[in-house]
């Protein structure tokens, strides 16, 4: 059961082939037996789980079940879910249980998806190999000595191990495109304000966008369709009409033109993942596509660009994590001030501690015009970059990671190059576009993506794109060894 679609799953239940409750307890047997393995959940939510199938049964014998009803998935634990910790991977949030749903979770469960726990995260979003959380790093299913990709490493590696049909994520520099590369799975990040924020733990509110991560743009598709969409809750939600993602899904790219940025192909570009990445490219031009080249210049200044406006609003968002209303309080502490202090800093780990200064420093007093405003001014160049691109070419292929996974550990004394791991998904939050990854040929057994970046709301093209090349290639059908 775990190797079929969401689709073939929703029609089966449909046809009493089996029942949600049989399939929960199968992904949740999976979960027992396989996740000591890899990690990936923080919490197993197994008796809301069993309730929630059960009533997907009823609503599938009354004949009034959503598109998801009894689909078992999973929700990265920075989306608040009323009775189930939301921990953010952070010690900060580890006795944290929302007492409300975010909007996201809100309607995946009214489309009927079962929720079979939380999972694991770099701490509050921050980091690209998922060693940061507070529950130890996540491992990646195809080696276990390798990373999975962050800050979604969870929600990666637990599809990729057939451990949930799904999982939502978040991407604010490549949370989701790179996990979903390094895990040889499906990642798409929505336009900025498709998906709503409320409820999801803020890390650079301006960045922040939900996703999703499945194995194929098919159930990738299924599960945003019912995600998306204008909330009144989330000020930055885009109020613009949500097409079908499903029926779009086998439109003809014939004539697709694809636009390959020359800056995405030159140094630090590991020369077999470029190649894996240029073969995909040629499968698309026996689909019909054309291929020219466009330049992105100022996309070399998107790492420093980030780590400027990113730290800078978690500093904001994160000041409310002081030991006086949630989160973790330190121990009889002397008066306010020393309350306050070793709340943050028993509660916050190394990165998000060196991130909070590095934030604070950008907004201080005689520092803000130097970095801040001015990182907002190249962020504005790197926009228009895209912009002009888009005025040639429909979509814009490059890689989604420079490497395939890392072993653990490699990255975590070096900062700057852990950073550079997002080198080529940084700019997409940026400009605010949407992006997604999909598997293409491995290099030596560890899985490569091919990032596809569409214009503002243009997901259905993307899934469009995404899916027509996995309907002519396997990569997204291949399992880790272990976890078939």
């Amino acid at each position: 059961m775990q190797n079929k679609s969401i689709a073939q799953l929703a029609a089966e239940l449909r046809l009493r082939n089996y029942s949600s409750v049989e399939l929960t307890r199968h992904y949740l047997e999976r979960i027992a037996r396989l996740d000591p393995r890899l990690n990936s959940f923080i919490s197993v939510a197994s008796e809301s789980a069993l309730a929630a199938a059960e009533r997907a049964d009823r609503a599938i014998a009354s004949g009034d079940a959503g598109p998801l009803a009894g689909i078992p998935i999973a929700h990265k634990d920075t989306f608040c879910t009323a009775g189930i910790k939301t921990s953010c991977g952070s010690r900060m949030l580890d006795n944290f249980v929302a007492p409300y749903d975010a909007t996201v979770v809100e309607r995946l469960a009214a489309a009927g998806a079962v929720v079979l726990g939380k999972t694991n995260m770099d701490e509050f979003a921050m980091g690209s190999s998922n060693e940061t959380s507070y529950y130890g790093p996540v491992h990646n299913p195809w080696d276990q000595d390798h990373v999975p990709g962050g800050s979604s490493g969870g929600s990666a590696a637990a599809v990729a191990a057939r451990l949930c049909a799904a999982a939502t994520g978040t991407d604010t520099g490549g949370s989701i495109r790179q996990p979903a590369a390094l895990c040889g799975i499906t990642g798409i990040k929505p336009t900025y304000g498709r998906c709503s924020r409320w409820g999801m733990i803020a890390f650079a509110s301006s960045l922040d966008q939900a996703g999703v991560l499945a194995r194929s743009a098919a159930d990738a598709a299924c599960v945003l369709d019912e995600m998306a969409g204008f909330d009144p809750r989330d000020s930055t939600s885009a109020d613009v009409a949500v097409p079908d993602y499903v029926d779009a899904l086998d439109n003809d790219i014939a004539g697709l033109r694809i636009g390959l940025p020359k800056e995405y192909f030159g140094e630090g570009l590991d020369p077999r993942v470029a190649a894996a990445v240029l073969d995909a490219i040629k499968e698309y031009e026996r689909l019909g596509a054309t291929v020219k080249e466009v330049s992105l210049p100022n996309s070399p200044l998107s790492v420093p660009v980030y780590y400027v406006v990113a730290p800078a609003e978690c500093s904001s968002n994160l000041a409310r994590f002081d030991g006086v209303r949630y989160g973790h309080r330190c121990e009889h502490p002397k008066d306010l001030e020393d309350l306050y202090k070793r709340s943050r800093a028993e509660g916050f780990g190394a990165e998000v501690q060196r991130r909070v200064m590095i934030g604070t420093y950008v907004l201080s007093a005689g520092y803000y015009d130097a970095y801040y405003l001015k990182a907002q001014k190249i962020r504005h160049l790197i926009a228009d970059d895209f912009a002009r691109a888009f005025e040639d070419v429909d979509v814009i292929m490059g890689p989604t990671a420079p490497t395939t996974a890392f072993p653990l550990g490699a990255k975590t004394d070096d900062p700057v190059a852990m950073y550079l791991n997002d080198i080529y998904t940084i700019a997409t939050n940026l400009a605010g576009l949407p992006g997604m990854s999909i598997p293409v040929e491995p290099v030596e057994g560890l899985p490569v993506g091919l990032q596809i970046i569409g214009n503002y709301f243009q997901e259905a093209r993307l899934l469009n794109v995404a899916h027509r090349f996995q309907h002519v290639t396997h990569w997204h059908q291949v399992a880790p060894s272990g976890f078939e």
